[in-house]
């Protein structure tokens, strides 16, 4: 007689959606969001597994870093219950499988909420709101209430089922190199997304200053001793318009000198620096303490 096949109900599913609504309840500087996650997933490990130890370490292997925007946590929920459900009815599907899928897909999809939720959809709202609240009707904020949490409830529950389905098509090919594949893909889309984060938010800008630089003659203006009449101060005013400089030296930065060289090539050395030491299994709790040593200590000395 063969065993029963375990299966997620949409009352479970459910229970998962409301529950990622609280993603970021226990947000925290090492891991950021993995207990958001796994106290999202719950309703369906607790489904899934019978055994106790079963349970234990499904809790275990979700308490690993995640991080990524809270609404587009929901598809990557949805492709973890599909994987969860298939491991638990015997697939082939281990614990390396599972995080790479969440870790691959976070990246990517942590880029998207930002300018869809925060720089779009809550603007518009709130412009509806306040043009209503402007002239005294209370429909104003509650409007906005209403309809931001319709279409945040919406999207939560749609992306979460369909990731959950497109994750059972996945499962359906792990022989095959699917998996691995979209794993691939997804890490490959998230590093192009990380680029372009590490130009826009990580800032490193020196204030030191290197010894100024002697300009030939001809590029700076040589002003004359003396009074100056209206046709000689027309001259220099010319002159300094066309890109004459009103010095003969020409200041010099060590910033300036980086941003000729590669604009945020700084910012690029530090995000590897911290990759490196993520790799090595440094904290990080060390590396945000041991950033704002450094930091304040460089400011302190006008380096910064």
């Amino acid at each position: 007689m063969t065993e029963e096949r375990v299966t997620l109900t949409k009352s479970d599913r459910l229970s998962v959606a409301w529950r990622s609504t609280f993603l970021q309840g226990s947000w925290n500087y090492e891991r950021m969001q993995n207990l958001g996650f796994a106290y999202a997933l719950f309703p369906a490990i607790k489904r899934l597994y019978k055994d106790k130890e079963d349970r234990s370490a499904a809790l275990l292997r979700h308490m690993e870093f995640f991080n990524t925007h809270p609404y587009l946590a929901a598809p990557i929920l949805g492709v973890t219950l599909a994987l969860e459900e298939e491991r638990a009815n015997g697939a082939p599907i281990d614990d390396t499988a599972i995080q790479g899928v969440k870790i691959g897909m976070m990246g990517p999809l942590a880029g998207i909420g930002d300018p869809v939720f925060w720089f779009t959809v809550r603007p518009i709202l709130g412009a509806l709101g306040a043009s209503l609240a402007i002239n005294g009707n209370i429909l104003g904020p509650i409007l906005f209430f209403l309809l931001w949490n319709v279409i945040r409830w919406s999207f939560l529950w749609y992306t979460q089922e369909f990731g959950y389905k497109a994750g059972s098509e996945i499962t359906k090919d792990l022989s095959g190199g699917l998996l691995k594949d979209i794993t691939k893909g997804a890490s490959i889309l998230g590093m192009f997304i990380l680029a372009v984060l590490v130009e826009r938010w990580v800032n490193v800008k020196f204030v030191l200053d290197l010894p100024a630089k002697k300009l030939a003659k001809g590029a700076f203006i040589d002003f004359p001793n003396g009074n100056v009449t209206g046709s000689k101060l027309q001259e220099i005013l010319g002159q300094q318009a066309g890109g004459l400089s009103l010095t003969p030296n020409s200041p010099n930065t060590l910033q300036g000198n980086l941003d000729s060289l590669i604009p945020g090539l700084m910012g690029l050395l530090l995000t590897f620096l911290c990759m490196y030491l993520l790799k090595k299994k440094v904290s990080p709790i060390v590396m945000i303490v041991g950033l704002f040593v450094v930091g304040v200590g460089l400011h302190v000395l006008h380096i910064m």
